[in-house]
């Protein structure tokens, strides 16, 4: 009979392995951002390459556990096939589609193809988590502050950077327990992001990724 302890540990490598490829797909592309320097859509490309390695090995461990035999390669260029368009498929929804009930106003998500590609890919993925995240603001105007009784920021990543896109967004922790938004700020820590909590003017996770045109932006 297996232990308590095996089962913890078998349910923590059933999850690792089916967020591995999660996990490389964004950390590798926010590593590429933030300290190569590269262009977004390199950096994506980046993530998608390495996370698409990992379910070619997936698949290829798949098809030798079930038929017995090892991969031929005419075998091994159908699974690279196959592991490129599931990457490549999920890459693409996650980049140019937000629900309606995933932002705050219609406004906002209009807004969401401004955001950094990479910020779209990191709350993509939460979703599959969390259904019930919303953004509550994205881009923003120096006048926006005003309007909100606040003092305009210089620096702030909500406004579009030389690169095109905003770097900054906001995500609604009102009315969630605590230990989901403690879970939810966790998650983008871990990706790379800048997290903060924010109580001003209505409690938000402040959600943000370098700007290297204004690197101490938020």
């Amino acid at each position: 009979m297996m232990s308590i302890k095996s089962i913890f540990w078998g349910i923590f490598k059933f999850l690792l392995l089916l967020t591995l490829p999660f996990i490389l797909l964004i950390r590798g592309a926010v590593y590429l951002h933030v300290h190569q320097h590269t262009y977004p859509s390199l950096s994506i490309l980046g993530g998608m390459i390495l996370s698409t390695l990992l379910v070619i090995v997936y698949l290829v461990f798949v098809y030798g556990y079930t038929t017995g035999y090892w991969t031929s390669l005419q075998t091994l260029k159908k699974i690279a096939w196959i592991a490129l368009f599931l990457v490549g498929a999920y890459s693409l929804h996650a980049l140019l589609f937000l629900a309606k009930h995933n932002a705050k106003t219609p406004a906002i998500q209009q807004q969401y193809t401004k955001l950094h590609p990479i910020l779209r890919l990191g709350i993509s993925t939460v979703l599959f988590l969390d259904k019930d995240v919303m953004i509550t603001d994205a881009q923003r105007q120096p006048e926006d502050y005003r309007k909100m009784g606040l003092p305009s920021k210089k620096r702030s990543l909500h406004y579009p950077q030389k690169d095109g896109y905003v770097h900054a967004v906001d995500i609604r922790t009102k009315g969630h327990f605590e230990v989901r938004n403690f879970l939810l700020k966790m998650y983008f820590y871990s990706m790379g992001f800048n997290t903060l909590r924010h109580v001003g003017t209505e409690d938000h996770l402040h959600i943000s990724i370098l700007s290297h045109d204004s690197p101490y932006g938020i």
